[in-house]
């Protein structure tokens, strides 16, 4: 029996308690290609994929021609998104979990704006437009982040809409927010704070995840320069198992930030921890310009002007530099490198 058997909505967007079944990789998308790669390789995998937008490429999938200062670029175009990939996912025949990134305090407004548009997909529709959200207010006190944290559940509640939160920071730099000089010790989190969370957001909704900190760092760095310890996350785990006195090994849903880079048994490890999602954005990027890049370069000579080439003075270059082809070449390098994930994470074949 697949995954699929037992969702209630076999393909596109998943909400509520479908939610529950995945334990699978989120891919930041910014626009219509790279949500097509991403679905194009999930489709062949036969796997569940999370798709995920953060601050910075919501404003990217509405244009960056327009003001953001009070976040209206990216509410624009996060619901624009979260409204195409509705329309797209189900010709794939997958599921998706349609989910936001990183939400700092400062871009509170951004997660209002959502959350609005939210309540108003569900009173249309039973359902909110996105399957969930991240709030990170790692950086603020453990007591405010908890009690903001709350705040936000209590409104996503009513929709049976997930809210992912994080405690301890991640390093290094993401869509324009630095830790690469915060204290190693930051970096990992402390098994009384995942109680105290687990405590507190149980008593208004299942629907949360956190995502704590063992060393994890956006970006890619050199073999060595990162320690990840995934062995903390059994301690986070053991730890809520007793407070509950549960019988349950894995009582926590817990969340893989600062993926790329990571070797397979790191996060083979992690998963086997209680991790139900692993972010992977870096090596991704990565992806989709080395296919552009490498049609570039061994298309030089039919780039350079729109007619003359190799094969003639007189030959058009259109059928080259059409951007049809190019950018493509970059969805197929991207969709390939998500193939490679789902493979590692053992979530293809899982439909």
């Amino acid at each position: 029996m697949g995954c699929q058997d037992v969702l209630k909505r076999k393909t596109g967007v998943i909400v509520g308690d479908d939610v529950l079944n995945f334990a699978i990789p989120a891919v930041n998308v910014t626009s219509s290609s790279t949500v097509v790669a991403a679905l194009e390789a999930a489709r062949d995998k036969k796997a569940p994929l999370i798709l995920q937008m953060s601050q910075g490429g919501a404003a990217y999938f509405a244009g960056k021609g327009v003001a953001n200062g009070d976040q209206a670029a990216s509410i624009a175009g996060a619901v624009a998104g979260a409204n195409y990939i509705r329309s797209v996912a189900p010709a794939y025949g997958i599921p998706i979990v349609l989910h936001t990134d990183h939400c700092a305090k400062k871009l509170l407004p951004w997660l209002d704006g959502m959350l609005d548009a939210d309540e108003k997909y569900f009173k249309e529709h039973g359902e909110p437009l996105f399957s969930s959200h991240m709030i990170d207010l790692s950086e603020e006190s453990v007591e405010w982040n908890i009690e903001t944290t709350a705040k936000y559940l209590k409104r996503a509640a009513p929709m049976k809409q997930w809210l992912e939160m994080e405690i301890g920071i991640t390093g290094g730099e993401e869509d324009g927010v630095n830790n690469e000089d915060v204290d190693n010790n930051s970096l990992y989190t402390q098994p009384e704070d995942i109680w105290t969370i687990y405590s507190t957001l149980s008593k208004i909704s299942p629907y949360f995840s956190i995502a704590a900190g063992f060393g994890n760092v956006h970006g890619v760095y050199k073999p060595g320069n990162v320690k990840l310890h995934p062995e903390l996350l059994a301690k986070h785990q053991a730890y809520v198992k007793k407070q509950l006195n549960a019988k349950e090994d894995k009582p926590v849903f817990l969340v893989f930030h600062g993926g790329s880079g990571s070797s397979k048994q790191e996060y083979l490890d992690a998963i086997s921890y209680g991790v139900v999602k692993v972010n992977v954005d870096t090596d991704l990027q990565w992806a989709y310009l080395t296919g552009i890049r490498d049609y570039v370069l061994s298309k030089k000579d039919y780039l350079m002007q729109q007619v003359g080439n190799p094969d003639g003075a007189d030959k058009p270059n259109k059928k080259f530099y059409d951007p049809r082809v190019w950018v493509r070449k970059g969805e197929e390098t991207m969709r390939d490198r998500v193939k490679e994930a789902l493979v590692d994470f053992n979530t293809d074949g899982k439909l």
